[in-house]
């Protein structure tokens, strides 16, 4: 068994990123942690606050169609990451880009859910964004 300790960040397409970073950053009163450009060529922020609310936001010209809506993914972050890949293999629940995604400082797996939703599971909370 394993303990999820709660929801790590939200992964979110916009259309226009300084647009929507400004509006999450005074929203919530968040904090740029990182930002640049992805493997993908799209330009991302990432915001939050340490050891509670993250915002992965990554330009997207095909924001907000329906083909690939606002939503990219979500990501929850576990105690004992060693044992949920356990799990996963015994269940033989795949992982998405070929196994775990060696972070600077962090480890994820990604999984799909039975309706195409990508869960990113985490070993560190916020990625370990602030240490």
């Amino acid at each position: 068994m394993f303990d999820i300790r709660g929801i790590d960040h939200l992964n979110l397409n916009v259309k226009n990123l300084e647009l929507s970073k400004d509006f999450y950053k005074k929203l919530f009163d968040l904090d740029e942690k990182e930002s640049g450009t992805s493997s993908l060529g799209n330009k991302y922020s990432i915001i939050g606050k340490k050891d509670g609310f993250y915002l992965c936001l990554y330009e997207s010209l095909g924001a907000g169609e329906v083909a690939s809506g606002f939503f990219n993914h979500f990501g929850v972050n576990v105690l004992n990451y060693d044992g949920i890949i356990e799990k996963l293999d015994h269940e033989a629940i795949p992982y998405e880009y070929g196994g775990h995604v060696e972070y600077p400082g962090s480890r994820s797996v990604y999984v799909v859910d039975p309706n195409g939703i990508e869960i990113e599971i985490s070993e560190k909370f916020g990625g370990n964004l602030d240490n």
